[in-house]
């Protein structure tokens, strides 16, 4: 028990550091270390400026591992992202030359930049967590987290995720603008560290205490009725008709499997987080819009009337009981 007490305030001390680096983006900072938690991935929206790569530079400076940021371009090729053989003349052999994948944490910036086969090679390497080149496959490095990025604007020369694909993600986190308190902070912020101030030593996060922390949270009770409630919710996403039919019409594609999967590890996680020592509807509902968000695909009738998955989300959790 105390190796868990301690292992929960590491954790909490790692937010509050995280909070501190990336001023106005909490509700980033909590999903980037919900899906650590979990083993899972990450796309995150919003405009230029946010702190979208900040936010992961500074996780890395808690792990073990290193960091690493790939800018998607249309003239990217899957060779560039996942390492190529190599021909070696004095030894009249080919050498594995390993890409940027091969690295702990991965910032694939403006993932909707790059053509289809890179993103496939990017979503084939996160969900098998091993590159193939030739006859040979290799293990990607543990831990391993890939936080993808797209810009909500200038979609002109963009190649959009297929929904089939975006189902590879655990989470997509939107971000917003910070508000006028939060942006004289980040000045603030930006000035010190121009001048040199000393930065406080980092909270670092081992191997070890991420797998116990992975362990304690697969451990927490859930009971019978919080896990009807996420098979209900996901179910809504096909059936949206059994509890509203203008909700169905909103509706031309529902949620996979997957989002069982990920809904009820990323509130497991939320849950081990908070502290507390069960799951709760709560911490389901509060992870639901991530999980969700780029898994149900609105009509065109819904598009056409302006209505948003965010919308139709949050008709789903009005409309499905819990319990």
């Amino acid at each position: 028990m105390a190796g868990g007490m301690e292992t929960s305030k590491a954790f909490e001390q790692l937010q509050h550091e995280l909070a501190q680096q990336v001023l106005g983006q909490e509700g980033l900072v909590n999903r980037l270390v919900i899906a650590l938690l979990a083993d899972g991935h990450l796309l995150v929206e919003g405009a230029p400026g946010l702190a979208k790569t900040r936010a992961i530079k500074a996780l890395s400076r808690h792990l073990p591992g290193d960091f690493h940021r790939v800018q998607f371009t249309p003239d990217l090729l899957p060779g560039d992202l996942t390492g190529t053989d190599i021909y070696r003349p004095e030894t009249s052999a080919f050498e594995f030359q390993p890409g940027p994948i091969f690295h702990n944490l991965v910032l694939a910036d403006e993932i909707n930049r790059a053509p289809a086969k890179v993103q496939s090679a990017l979503l084939e390497a996160m969900a098998e967590r091993q590159v193939s080149v030739g006859q040979r496959s290799y293990p990607l490095p543990q831990p391993f987290l890939v936080m993808a990025t797209q810009n909500p604007i200038e979609q002109e020369g963009t190649y959009p995720l297929p929904e089939a694909q975006l189902d590879r993600f655990l989470l997509h986190v939107e971000v917003s603008w910070p508000d006028a308190a939060t942006e004289k902070r980040i000045l603030q912020l930006v000035r010190r560290e121009a001048a040199g101030e000393p930065v406080a030593q980092a909270q670092r996060i081992s191997l070890e205490q991420l797998q116990a922390a992975r362990a304690e949270m697969r451990s927490l009770h859930l009971a019978g009725a919080v896990e009807e409630y996420i098979v209900q919710l996901v179910q809504a996403t096909r059936h949206a008709a059994a509890y509203d039919a203008e909700l169905a019409g909103w509706i031309e594609w529902g949620a996979s499997p997957r989002a069982s999967i990920a809904l009820e590890s990323t509130a497991r996680a939320h849950a081990w987080l908070a502290g507390h020592d069960f799951v709760s509807p709560e911490d389901v509902q509060t992870l639901a819009p991530d999980v969700l968000r780029h898994r149900v695909l609105p009509s065109f009738a819904a598009q056409a009337d302006g209505i948003s998955a965010n919308d139709i989300i949050n008709r789903l959790l009005e409309r499905v009981p819990v319990g």
